[in-house]
């Protein structure tokens, strides 16, 4: 299989992402998709920007890392995590998690266990620009929450 991780300024196909995953695999039964976008509004505030920032190298790892712990947990055939950086603006994809399996309970596991971790673990900070002012992205209560109904507790809590 191809390249399991990207992080990437650029946007992304969901359509040629998820044809590259199941080519890899003629057992394909399932395939489950997730895509986040930027959104204009937070926390009740609007929102006209966000900035992403990561670590290279680190980023990646714990990426690879998750996928890994997805393929250990779920009878996955393949995992494709891409995650932009940089300015963004409402509307603009931010993330992609697909999964590929024989069936489709495993593929939605695998990417609802994939997006809690990414969401949570990850190392990424966000930034909006609201009409007060930059503000940085705080990890949500209910984020960690999901992430410890599969057994994990949360670095930031």
């Amino acid at each position: 299989m191809g390249m399991r991780v990207s992080i990437q300024t650029e946007d992304f196909d969901l359509g040629a992402e998820v044809a590259r995953l199941r080519e890899a695999n003629k057992g394909v039964g399932a395939v489950c998709s997730f895509i986040g976008t930027v959104r204009d509004r937070n926390d009740g505030q609007s929102v006209s920007t966000m900035e992403l920032e990561h670590y290279p190298g680190m980023t990646e790892k714990s990426i690879e890392a998750m996928i890994d712990e997805a393929h250990q947990r779920f009878d996955i055939f393949g995992a494709r995590v891409i995650h932009r950086v940089g300015l963004l603006q409402p509307l603009d994809q931010i993330v992609l998690v697909a999964v590929t399996s024989a069936h489709r309970g495993q593929s939605f596991q695998a990417c609802e266990f994939l997006m809690d971790y990414l969401k949570t673990q990850a190392p990424f900070w966000k930034k909006e620009q609201t009409p007060e002012g930059a503000r940085w992205v705080d990890a949500r209560v209910s984020d960690d929450a999901a992430l410890a109904r599969w057994g994990i507790q949360a670095r930031n809590s």
